[in-house]
């Protein structure tokens, strides 16, 4: 039974575990996103987003403790320059996981982990999802189809005046 046994060893070491995150946590910080197996992902997510929060705030003892996980400067410094100030309101929840099938040649789960800030497609849909809709009645309906046509029909006649 794995009763109190909350990390996933991955099968490894831990000195190879340490750098196996280490070096995918960085990646990730430079790349904004990265496919790897879900295990993988599930591990860095818990990995990553305490790092992300001692990013907030901008201190050289949190660079330093940073630093010591990462041991990356390029990532360090992309890390308190660019994610935190865009994270800065966020009170966690950092990082999204999605599903993206099965590696070809082992049948592995896939997982795509991504910087959820950083997806600019998922925030163009929550752009437009945001905008309201309102239930007209068929009387409603009926005006504004009336007035559809109506503003059609003074740029079909200078259509055909050219």
């Amino acid at each position: 039974m794995r009763h109190n046994k909350a990390i996933n060893h991955l099968g490894r070491q831990s000195g190879h575990r340490k750098a196996l995150l280490a070096n995918m946590a960085t990646s990730l910080i430079l790349n904004k996103r990265i496919t790897t197996t879900v295990a993988k992902a599930k591990a860095l997510k818990s990995y990553v987003e305490p790092l992300i929060t001692k990013s907030k705030d901008d201190t050289t003892h949190n660079r330093r403790v940073v630093f010591s996980y990462l041991k990356s400067k390029e990532a360090v410094s992309e890390l308190f320059r660019t994610v935190a100030p865009k994270v800065a309101d966020r009170p966690g929840g950092y990082t999204r996981v999605l599903h993206v099938g099965f590696r070809q040649g082992d049948a592995a789960e896939m997982a795509l982990i991504e910087l959820v800030d950083f997806n600019e497609a998922a925030l163009a849909s929550s752009a437009k999802a945001a905008k309201k809709t309102t239930r007209r009645s068929k009387a409603k309906k009926a005006e504004a189809a009336a007035e559809a046509p109506a503003a059609e029909a003074p740029a079909a006649e200078e259509a055909k005046a050219e």
